[in-house]
């Protein structure tokens, strides 16, 4: 075991690669991507699990090793890189890419340029970034938000409105900025019941903000929920709804091009969450100037999002066999 120099963290600074050949100066190394992981890991500085010491090496082992009483800490434990066996530098360029690709990528794409052994490998790596693209306590939007839903799979995919079953419903909400659109939120729900939708706006929506929809039912009592609740009667003029709500339109717009460009329309409804996840965080993220800063906030999350293997991100998907892909 060699140790390499102790990390100290600055609290406060956002430390990132400002272009390609600043990434490839500084995690040309796996000592250097341990380094940077260590920091956002404990950005307060090390803490020992075992005797409380503040100061830790890593090691080439992918360890921190406690100066005070030589205990080892797992520099991966607990992260979305607990249980790979690939170096980081693989992951760093591998979320490098994924911020950086306007678009995202396809398991077959990460596959190919990463030189990974399987599609199964890629398709389980998209999986795990997607799962830390959520900020764990992100806030909720304000304002004046429009909410409204549209259905995915099957026949005419991304249409808006209360469609057949067969169909996965995805709430949509869209925070007002101006003329045009700030924050969203997305997420799958059961159906367009009250039961359903409400919650999801509780969810995702501050109390005391404004809530834009249409006449449907599912929304009726949002303001004994503490809202301000703005209903467009669009029932007898559904081509209105573009005009009236425009921003969730155009969101679901947007949904639709890209499950159907980047992923081909080949997205399950089981794990449609995660899709709904990534295209969120590209979206708030769009008007971003730094490439970097997308690569800084997504290892953030990566270091406090929970592991998830393969099993059990497949387990319980419908007709599928045991080692089916699940997403192929």
């Amino acid at each position: 075991m060699t140790p390499v120099a102790p990390i100290c963290s600055v609290r406060g600074m956002e430390d990132y690669p400002r272009n390609q050949a600043e990434f490839e100066r500084r995690f040309g190394s796996e000592e250097a991507c341990q380094g940077y992981l260590f920091r956002l890991r404990w950005p307060d500085g090390f803490v020992c699990p075992r005797c409380n010491g503040r100061q830790g090496w890593p090691t080439k082992r992918g360890l921190v090793m406690c100066r005070t009483c030589g205990h080892q800490s797992s520099l991966r434990a607990g992260t979305i890189f607990d249980g790979s066996r690939k170096p980081l530098g693989t992951w760093f360029r591998a979320i490098w890419y994924l911020t950086g690709a306007k678009s995202g990528a396809s398991a077959v794409t990460v596959r190919r340029m990463l030189g990974l052994g399987g599609y199964q490998t890629a398709w389980t790596w998209l999986h795990k970034l997607r799962r830390a693209m959520v900020s764990p306590g992100r806030d909720r939007l304000s304002g004046r938000v429009e909410v409204d839903e549209m259905y995915w799979g099957g026949g005419e995919e991304g249409v808006m409105g209360r469609a057949p079953s067969g169909k996965a419903l995805v709430a949509i909400a869209a925070q007002e900025d101006g003329a045009g659109t700030g924050r969203i939120r997305m997420r799958r729900v059961a159906d367009a019941s009250a039961a359903s939708l409400q919650p999801f706006v509780a969810a995702v929506v501050e109390p005391g903000s404004v809530v834009h929809t249409d006449g449907w039912e599912g929304y009726t009592g949002l303001e004994g929920k503490g809202y301000r609740h703005e209903v467009t009667l669009l029932k007898k003029r559904p081509q209105a709804a573009v005009q009236w709500l425009p921003r969730v339109h155009r969101i679901a717009s947007l949904l639709r091009r890209w499950l159907m460009g980047t992923h081909h329309g080949a997205v399950s409804h089981e794990h449609l969450d995660y899709y709904l996840d990534e295209f969120t965080f590209r979206f708030n993220r769009r008007t971003s100037a730094s490439r970097g800063k997308l690569f800084y906030r997504l290892l953030q999350n990566a270091v406090r999002v929970p592991p998830a293997t393969y099993q059990s991100m497949i387990k319980g998907l419908r007709g599928r066999k045991k080692k089916a892909h699940p997403n192929r």
